[in-house]
């Protein structure tokens, strides 16, 4: 065997990072700073994304799409993130809101709703948590009731990304309060139907181009055919979804990290102190490479993670997917927070400062340590599923 390519991308996936790269850099970055500072959505970056068919790369060809396998998904995600988090959450959170759709929808749901998703017409977003069903997402108290051939749903959802500007959104709510998670079923609400309405704007530490809102549903009316799967196999289609796309997540963490290392080690060869550029001196060596050996380290197992949701994605099930897609993103969420701090402190007082990214990336780093399962949380999942 000469070519040992086990542990490298192929060269179409070498190819797509410099693409997305030169698109980022050329028409996200100059924007993320603004977009950070007015906390208003990216709209450039979705435009461009859209331009170039990078917001939804995962929907499959047969509804339009580009058909990307997983880690295309990653590497695209993961250079977004690199110049701007909150616009990575474009094509991530679309992925986590059709994802349902792809695994258990109809041949109808999946014709009326993957393909203006691919055009670009429209976005997805994901309602699972509630204010009093965070972890516990088990526990919600949204319901929707059979009445003849439509359901109704009542209910709030709570940090709904992208909420307000998707056009979509899988919901999750219970059908039979008396089987717990077996009675929780999945539904595909528009933003136009009548009884859904938005909370205001959460205002938070960072990701704050991308908006994070409640959902109210009021005595919202649907067809029954707009279910996604059979009557009480909701949940188990949130958990199988979130399986895949909390290696979106770790591809956000790598990018928002890459794009901090990038920026400090550029820095640390201008900056000069004591008659030399600081980046000679040996603990600021130390530093760089301990911030490079935890990306690599994160970066290698969050597209074995990829490389294993693709393989389930084809009809394998023996891939351990629940560990990995743990364990990247909880490694490399940690792994960014990390890293982003040190670029802090790489910059001195001027990392402190909003002239300079870095502060906005530590800002962003913090939440995917949060959302899509706490870290503490991904431990727990790793503990019930060791390989």
């Amino acid at each position: 065997m000469n070519d040992f390519d086990l542990y490298r991308p192929s060269e179409e996936h070498d190819m797509l990072r410099d693409a997305v790269r030169s698109l980022a850099e050329a028409k996200i970055a100059p924007y993320a700073a603004e977009v950070d500072e007015e906390g208003r959505f990216p709209q450039e970056a979705l435009d461009a994304l859209v331009a170039n068919d990078l917001h939804a790369v995962h929907v499959p060809e047969s509804y339009g799409g580009s058909g990307a396998d997983a880690l295309a998904t990653v590497i695209v995600i993961e250079e977004v993130a690199r110049v701007c988090a909150s616009s990575s959450l474009i094509p991530a959170v679309n992925k986590l809101g059709s994802l349902p759709v792809i695994l258990s929808g109809s041949e109808e749901l999946k014709k009326k709703y993957l393909a203006p998703l691919a055009k670009g017409d429209a976005m997805f977003s994901y309602c699972l948590s509630e204010p009093d069903a965070g972890s516990d997402a088990a526990g919600m108290k949204t319901k929707a009731v059979r009445d003849g051939d439509t359901y109704v749903l009542n209910g709030v959802k709570r940090w709904i990304t992208n909420a307000g500007v998707s056009e979509y959104y899988t919901v999750m709510a219970v059908t039979d309060p008396e089987k717990r998670s077996k009675g929780i079923s999945a539904f595909v609400v528009e933003k136009s139907d009548e009884g859904v309405s938005f909370g205001a704007p959460e205002k938070k530490l960072g990701i704050k181009g991308s908006p994070t809102r409640e959902v109210y549903l009021d005595n919202v009316r649907i067809p029954a055919d707009r279910m996604i799967g059979a009557e009480g196999t909701g949940f188990a289609t949130a958990m199988k979804t979130l399986d895949h796309t909390r290696i979106t997540i770790a591809a956000q963490a790598l990018g928002i990290a890459q794009g901090a290392l990038d920026y400090a080690k550029g820095y640390v060869k201008e900056r000069k102190q004591f008659g030399k550029p600081i980046g000679d001196f040996q603990g600021i060596q130390f530093m760089l490479a301990d911030m490079a050996m935890k990306l690599e380290a994160a970066r290698q197992l969050t597209y074995a993670a990829a490389a294993r949701s693709e393989r389930v994605s084809a009809g394998s099930g023996k891939e351990d997917l629940t560990f990995f897609g743990a364990a990247a993103k909880c490694y490399a969420s940690d792994a960014a927070m990390e890293i982003t701090t040190d670029a802090v402190q790489l910059l001195g007082g001027y990392g402190y400062t909003r002239d300079y990214p870095l502060e906005r990336m530590m800002r962003d780093a913090k939440i995917t340590q949060i959302y899509e399962g706490t870290n503490q949380v991904q431990r727990i999942v790793m503990a019930r599923n060791l390989p």
